[in-house]
């Protein structure tokens, strides 16, 4: 009897889990666009947006009072020939999207490095717009790279965690479907 109740508690969760079946064409999977190098007089700098990166659940958890975090990840690597690529770079930066329910507008904290900055937006629209673009984050310092050498700029995101409930993780260890990051994106560039 215990051995037929674990086995249907099994089945079930793995039928609650499942995801909804979405059509090819309705499914926009998130990607960088218009990502930009530039220098200033001491660094190097990346400019560029995401793409397709709000889905209906995360929506939902931010009108709940749920806030949404996006974790961007770059990676600069000087490439050698005869030998592995040397990583000059690895810098990590947030962005993080509340909603207030008393007020009905949304704040968008960013941090690249230099500190937080707070950018109180009063639609969805705009909220969406600040939280996709990043514009002049601080990569590494001119004086680290060598001059003529190829380099490869590399950056990804990490939009979206949905955890399981405390102690299922363990009955289904493998389930990570919900994970919503983009692919790395990457630039080649001669300094």
């Amino acid at each position: 009897m215990p051995r037929t109740y674990s086995s249907f508690l099994l089945i079930f969760i793995l039928f609650i889990l499942q995801v909804p079946p979405v059509a090819a064409a309705e499914k926009k999977e998130p990607y960088f666009e218009n990502v930009i190098l530039t220098t200033s007089e001491t660094s190097l700098l990346l400019f560029g947006g995401l793409k397709y990166t709000f889905s209906e659940d995360m929506l939902r958890g931010l009108h709940s009072g749920i806030p949404i975090q996006y974790s961007f990840f770059v990676e600069v690597n000087r490439a050698r020939r005869y030998w592995t690529d040397e990583q000059v770079a690895s810098v990590g930066f947030t962005h993080t999207l509340r909603y207030d329910t008393l007020k009905e507008t949304y704040r968008v904290e960013i941090d690249e490095g230099t500190g937080p900055k707070i950018i109180a937006c009063q639609t969805l629209t705009e909220a969406q717009k600040v939280m996709n673009e990043f514009n002049g984050v601080n990569i590494v310092k001119l004086s680290g790279l060598v001059p003529d050498d190829s380099y490869t700029l590399r950056v990804r995101a990490e939009l979206y965690k949905k955890n399981l409930p405390m102690g299922l993780h363990h009955v289904v260890p493998f389930v990570s479907f919900w994970d919503i990051e983009t692919s790395w994106y990457s630039v080649d560039f001669n300094y």
